[in-house]
């Protein structure tokens, strides 16, 4: 789906919004979704990923089924507790925007960007003692 300078291109995505913030963010791509329900399946690789172990509960995944064109955002209880009402749904359809003519690697990145600055928001950088609790990578699922 995503060749290696995409997938690179998508990292630094990740790690220019967590520059200036505590949250975290992570990308899933898998070609199907199992069950029908994207966000249903979001909410288990959440789970899968340890996303609901970080301090301060401010988790973000961007999860993507290319193949069933279908995807999800889900953000922790912290991050979703403080958003404006409607920001994810808004989030994604500045996503659908771009994926609906084929830019997934810019959709993404504007998804991450847009999260990134919520969670610079409400989670600010936290100094030198501020750690990076998940991997910047993509995890895929074949």
């Amino acid at each position: 789906m995503f060749s290696p300078a995409d997938q690179q291109r998508i990292i630094e995505a990740i790690q220019a919004a967590e520059k200036a913030t505590s949250g975290e963010i992570r990308v899933h791509v898998e070609p199907h979704c199992a069950g029908s329900d994207p966000v249903t399946r979001a909410v288990e690789v959440f789970a899968m990923l340890g996303m609901h172990q970080t301090k301060l509960q401010n988790g973000v995944l961007f999860y993507l089924a290319f193949t069933d064109r279908k995807f999800a955002i889900l953000g922790d209880k912290g991050i979703d507790a403080l958003v404006p009402k409607g920001f994810w749904q808004e989030t994604k359809e500045v996503m659908r925007s771009q994926f609906s003519i084929g830019n997934y690697v810019d959709g993404l990145r504007q998804g991450i960007a847009q999260a990134g600055q919520q969670l610079k928001q409400y989670f600010p950088y936290d100094g030198p003692s501020d750690t990076n609790e998940l991997p910047d990578d993509i995890s895929f699922n074949s």
